[in-house]
């Protein structure tokens, strides 16, 4: 399948909160087990949740879409008033649909979409494998890390990452 990069719109947070929570599941209930991973996507990933990020300002919201189904999502934003660093919020694939480049055309528009950006930066889960290998693979660093990943006290460890985007 061919999958293409649009701006998400309101007819597709259904679809996203389900590509969330069926990528949370596969990857982190090895984690953290399935029952916290629900709690979480209940939370983080459900249409109240999603929803303001349509209208956010300095902010990109994305899709990979094959015309069937939804393969990707990404969000990023940027609340620098100079917007010069992007915070990568989310990227995830469903999990049949992973290495198939749809994670890099994701991080490519993204990226491209904030056009003034010098930086761009991003929590992972130290022990997502996959996600801190593509991250690296796409010229991110450790540079930090944190108790708290997300917004608000989640109580959930992460590693910083950043990347120069000027370089």
């Amino acid at each position: 399948m061919t999958f293409f990069v649009r701006t998400a719109g309101r007819n597709d947070l259904r679809a996203i909160s389900e590509l969330l929570g069926e990528t949370w599941h596969a990857t982190y209930d090895g984690i953290y087990g399935p029952q916290k991973v629900s709690e979480i996507t209940a939370s983080w990933h459900s249409l109240a949740a999603l929803e303001p990020r349509l209208t956010r300002p300095q902010s990109e919201f994305i899709v990979a879409d094959d015309g069937t189904r939804l393969g990707g999502v990404a969000f990023a934003a940027s609340s620098d008033p100079e917007k010069k660093l992007v915070v990568l919020h989310q990227l995830y694939v469903r999990p049949d649909c992973q290495r198939q480049g749809i994670g890099r055309d994701l991080l490519a528009e993204i990226t491209d979409a904030f056009p003034d950006a010098t930086r761009m930066r991003l929590e992972v889960e130290a022990a997502n494998d996959k996600a801190v290998r593509f991250y690296q693979a796409h010229g991110f660093v450790e540079v930090g890390r944190t108790d708290d990943c997300g917004e608000g006290a989640s109580g959930i460890p992460a590693v910083v990452y950043e990347k120069r985007l000027d370089a």
